[in-house]
């Protein structure tokens, strides 16, 4: 009887009824509080791209040889209510050239905005988007993808604020001068004394210190230092997947002290570790086979490494990766951290089609949630995960300002404070 029973139930959760109702739930949550990402690279990936003023972003959006994964229509079917754009530039650049295309990503970003006036609007602060959002429009944020894209410059900073910047993820792929990257080399063992006056000047302008890519020195620097709750705008678990970029559970208990938010990435390599695994052996095979200027087996050969790797791609598939284990990455982050200190920050439109099967765009958030409802989540902790949380945040950081408010700008420059602080 108790195994009937068991399969009865089984059968409920799968029926058409159970997903109606997951649907009606999500809407109605979504319609109270809006679903925020933390992160999507679509500005950047439309100034890559031809025609990017005049593309028609309302649907269907083809950017060869890989779709996008963001369009107005999908937007809209994803029941998206908040969005902060991310404005990227590679952190291999000089420094003033990273400034100027980061305006120039920022200019697009309000020119979207601009042209699609019914969709889209420039928010500030979390009552600029309760207030966006019950307007039946996307609330746009900006957020900056990188410490270098200032400059080593707290005027350029405060421009970016100007300008509307909602947050600076410290660091990208490079360690830089005052800051250690998840990804690269350590040199400074987390902050630089010119890090923490970049951390007390987010702080003092309301701006949010995001910790996504940055090494785990680095996080807990910036924990410390920080007067406002952080955020990690499209990071996952590491105890899940071990890549570096990924959030320790020792981190996430200092999270939840400091009231921040861990934000889940989708990008296959942070959410499978088996698949991070398959991605460094075919990178070593690829560079095995011949790739210039390393040398390989087949060095100037292109055509015959090209086929050797599709062999190796042949006999080496690559794991999958379900939205079930994005979902796995949520749920463990409530669990450490707790329920309000967790939230959705995709990469949609940064890491091409290297998605989990399920979260292939914007359009497939609700399903997303339903995976959790189905793990009994309730509606009060799905409207957390969903957008509240980093609303939260927002306003935190908002009061953290005001408290700030007599504060003279920081004046400090990496140079000199740096300078005073190594041993002569």
């Amino acid at each position: 009887m108790r195994r009937l029973t068991l399969a009865c139930l089984l059968a409920l959760t799968a029926s058409p009824a159970m997903a109606q109702d997951y649907s009606a739930r999500i809407a109605r949550i979504l319609k109270e509080t809006p679903l925020i990402d933390g992160h999507n690279d679509w500005a950047e990936s439309l100034r890559e791209g031809d025609g990017r003023w005049a593309l028609d972003l309302r649907q269907g959006l083809d950017a060869r040889p890989e779709p996008y994964n963001t369009d107005i229509a999908r937007l809209r079917k994803g029941m998206v209510g908040g969005q902060f754009w991310s404005v990227y530039v590679s952190a291999d650049l000089p420094g003033p050239v990273q400034v100027e295309q980061t305006l120039d990503q920022i200019d697009l970003v309000n020119d979207i905005v601009r042209r699609y006036p019914e969709t889209f609007a420039l928010a500030r602060t979390a009552a600029d988007v309760r207030r966006i959002h019950a307007s039946g429009r996307i609330a746009s944020m900006i957020g900056v993808e990188g410490g270098g894209q200032i400059d080593d410059d707290l005027s350029v900073l405060r421009a970016y604020h100007a300008l509307g910047a909602g947050y600076l993820t410290l660091s990208h792929v490079k360690t830089i001068e005052w800051v250690d990257s998840a990804t690269d080399t350590p040199r400074h063992g987390g902050l630089t004394p010119f890090g923490e006056a970049v951390v007390h000047e987010l702080n003092r302008l309301g701006m949010l210190v995001d910790l996504a890519h940055v090494s785990e020195g680095t996080m807990r620097d910036a924990l410390r230092v920080s007067k406002a709750p952080v955020i990690f705008s499209h990071s996952s678990a590491r105890a899940l997947d071990d890549h570096p970029r990924n959030v320790s559970d020792d981190v996430l208990r200092l999270v939840a002290a400091n009231g921040g938010v861990v934000m889940v990435n989708f990008a296959r390599v942070y959410t499978s570790d088996a698949y991070r695994h398959w991605a460094a052996d075919r990178d070593g095979e690829i560079a095995r086979l011949g790739t210039p200027p390393y040398g390989g087996l087949y060095i100037g050969q292109p055509g015959k490494a090209a086929a050797a790797l599709a062999e190796w791609d042949r006999t080496h598939p690559a794991p999958p990766v379900t939205l079930a284990q994005v979902a796995d990455h949520i749920a463990h982050i409530a669990k450490i951290a707790g329920v309000d200190h967790v939230g959705i920050g995709s990469d949609f439109d940064g890491v091409g089609n290297a998605l989990p099967k399920g979260l292939e765009g914007v359009d497939t958030y609700p399903a997303l949630l339903a995976e959790l409802m189905r793990r009994g989540w309730s509606d009060a902790d799905i409207a957390k995960v969903a957008g509240g949380n980093v609303l939260r945040v927002m306003a935190s950081a908002e009061r953290v300002a005001a408290a700030m408010a007599g504060e003279a700008p920081g004046t400090a420059t990496e140079a000199t404070l740096d300078a005073a602080a190594k041993p002569h």
